[in-house]
């Protein structure tokens, strides 16, 4: 099987909302929580931070340093040079990809991606194409064979800034599958972009990380049940352009 290992990409520069990752999230910085939620996995062995040589990320390669988190620093702009990079350092297998802007995701549902993963034996699983769980709970899963061949092949920007574009542009090529979700839960927003995303982030922290340091998509969803203004806060801010090219290349599976 390999070594399975996330490896989660983080800067401190985002046109959006600089230094989010940074941002106090109960008493924690908003990184501490991404690295802290994948620790109930039962696949993942290790954690990797993959930043960049940007000397604005020295601090974030020093936190990395100072919480004992394996880091690879490697170029801003080329994220799947990055990502292989990364992977070849440290001999991961299989890699999971994550986002560093993403204070809920959920080991349950990485794990279950990781599983179709394994037992299709695919080259890519992930949870997003078509979109049915929440934004911010989006994982993928893909090989380092996928990955190297992405990272050689590979000559569109946005292929590169975005590290899994290639694979999901050739499903001839490789073997994938979509873990989909019994609702379509993709209109609601749990990522971390813009202040307005922050301030719905403290909200439901202040309400479950307490109680339950692990507490999973299920819980959210009641919260949100329960006060639905906390899923209005944000709720107006537009999805990432990625859900449109990932809805080209799925029209292009199917």
């Amino acid at each position: 099987m390999g070594m399975i290992a996330a490896i989660v990409q983080a800067r401190t520069g985002s046109v959006r909302f600089p230094n989010k990752i940074f941002q106090d999230l109960s008493g924690r910085p908003l990184i501490w929580h991404v690295f802290n939620r994948l620790k109930p996995s039962k696949f993942i062995i290790n954690r990797v931070l993959a930043t960049t040589t940007n000397p604005n990320d020295d601090v974030l390669a020093k936190w990395a340093q100072e919480n004992e988190i394996p880091c690879c620093r490697g170029s801003e702009a080329d994220v799947l040079g990055r990502f292989y990079q990364s992977a070849t350092t440290f001999a991961v297998d299989i890699i999971v990809r994550i986002t560093a802007d993403d204070p809920f995701k959920d080991a349950a549902i990485i794990d279950e991606v990781i599983a179709l993963f394994l037992s299709k034996k695919l080259d890519f699983a992930y949870n997003n194409n078509p979109p049915t769980f929440p934004e911010g709970l989006d994982v993928e899963v893909f090989s380092r064979r996928a990955l190297k061949e992405a990272n050689e092949k590979s000559i569109d920007p946005f292929e590169r800034e975005h590290v899994t574009q290639f694979l999901y542009r050739h499903p001839e090529a490789y073997k994938q599958d979509c873990l989909v979700y019994r609702d379509n839960l993709s209109h609601l927003r749990l990522t971390v972009d813009t202040p307005k995303d922050l301030e719905m982030a403290r909200i439901i922290y202040n309400k479950l990380f307490q109680s339950s340091e692990f507490f999973a998509m299920k819980d959210i969803l009641e919260l949100i049940a329960r006060e639905p203004e906390i899923a209005a806060i944000n709720s107006a801010i537009e999805r990432s352009a990625m859900y449109s090219k990932k809805s080209e290349a799925y029209a292009k599976i199917h």
